[in-house]
């Protein structure tokens, strides 16, 4: 739930097609580069599945890797969302002194958070001005309980801000195909995190769990968020570029371990649909995008 009050979910204008348009033919180059400069981290020790490392930590299994290669598009998503955010950290009304972030990625946003968010927190309680979380996908089981933890460590008065994105492609043109691959990417991805016992439109149910553990006031803004780089607009098109270029480095991330571990797919099938899919997200004709 991002909270930019300036943000509508007015349709976005679409700029003309442009050979080479700079953010797309993600599928083969490494386009994006020239909006950020990845941050080199350490591969965590863990698991290794179809090339990828996993975590060997935590109460449950967790559905993306978490090597090198994943924490560099994890910074860039830290841009994307900088750039959605107003290129803002933050945007609870507060001047925080104490932080706590829930998984933290490779630091980049902050450095200090638990090594399990679902594990019972050994931290003192009442101590933290603001709680941030973002894009715990494939990761929280119980968000209720999540979300109860994370207000009894809060000081009287402090905020806890969650963001997460609603990966359901979408297009107000009708660009987008009914039988875009991208479309059974998504059912395979909601699948998936049904059976992990992560739903991935967890996010809808945030507003009514917060306000059950204890809330109040609680505020939820929703923001479109271009997956291409079509957006007349220069800001949309900047952050529409790093969308794609995560959705198209990171699409094998999302789906493969959850595709083949839990649902007992094929990794070769699952190749041959997101080939298809990484062929619509360079066509710089669809005019996708999703909800954070």
């Amino acid at each position: 739930m991002a909270t930019d009050p300036t943000t509508t979910t007015d349709p976005i204008a679409a700029d003309g097609p442009t050979a080479g348009d700079e953010g797309y033919d993600t599928a083969s180059s490494n386009a994006g580069s020239t909006y950020a400069t990845t941050i080199s981290s350490y591969i965590r020790e863990g698991i290794e599945e179809n090339g990828r490392q996993y975590a060997a930590y935590g109460k449950h299994a967790y559905g993306l890797p978490v090597d090198e290669r994943e924490q560099e598009r994890n910074d860039l998503q830290h841009v994307k969302f900088n750039m959605l955010l107003g290129d803002k950290l933050f945007t609870s009304p507060i001047e925080p002194t104490t932080i706590l972030d829930l998984g933290t990625g490779s630091g980049i946003w902050l450095s200090t958070s638990p090594t399990d968010v679902e594990d019972e927190w050994l931290l003192k309680k009442d101590s933290f001005d603001l709680i941030h979380a973002r894009e715990l996908l494939l990761s929280i089981r119980d968000y209720p309980r999540l979300f109860k933890q994370a207000l009894d460590h809060l000081k009287p008065g402090g905020y806890l801000e969650v963001n997460s994105s609603l990966a359901t492609p979408t297009s107000d043109d009708g660009s987008l195909p009914e039988d875009a691959a991208l479309l059974q990417l998504r059912d395979m991805f909601f699948a998936m995190g049904e059976k992990m016992g992560t739903p991935i439109d967890c996010v809808k149910q945030f507003k009514k769990q917060l306000e059950v553990a204890g809330f109040v006031d609680v505020v939820e803004n929703i923001i479109k968020m271009p997956q291409g780089p079509w957006p007349k607009d220069k800001r949309l098109k900047k952050i529409g570029a790093f969308e794609n270029y995560s959705l198209s480095t990171g699409m094998e991330a999302y789906l493969m371990r959850g595709y083949t571990a839990v649902m007992g797919g094929d990794p070769d099938q699952l190749r041959v649909i997101m080939t298809q899919g990484l062929k619509e997200l360079a066509d710089p004709s669809i005019h996708m995008y999703a909800y954070l």
